[in-house]
């Protein structure tokens, strides 16, 4: 488990982060977010989800983001 809210098992989705006991990919609601949904927009089209799983989602994204690395490498 990724945290209380997210889980990854090999059952379900591949794998794929999902909000725990759902089939609901922390992918789908980010890019429902993005796509310009509100948090009110998402809970009423998957009533399972409550607003600090959505949160939770973007958490998990964050996590990510800050853990990405850069490192330029030189033309040859």
């Amino acid at each position: 488990m990724i945290n209380e809210r997210i889980e990854l098992k090999e059952s379900v989705l591949c794998g794929k982060p999902v909000v725990k006991g759902t089939r609901i990919s922390v992918e789908q609601v980010i890019d429902h977010l993005a796509s310009g949904w509100s948090n009110k927009d998402i809970l009423e089209n998957y009533p399972s989800l409550k607003t600090g799983d959505v949160f939770a989602c973007l958490a998990y994204a964050s996590a990510l983001v800050h853990e990405e690395r850069f490192y330029p490498l030189k033309a040859v």
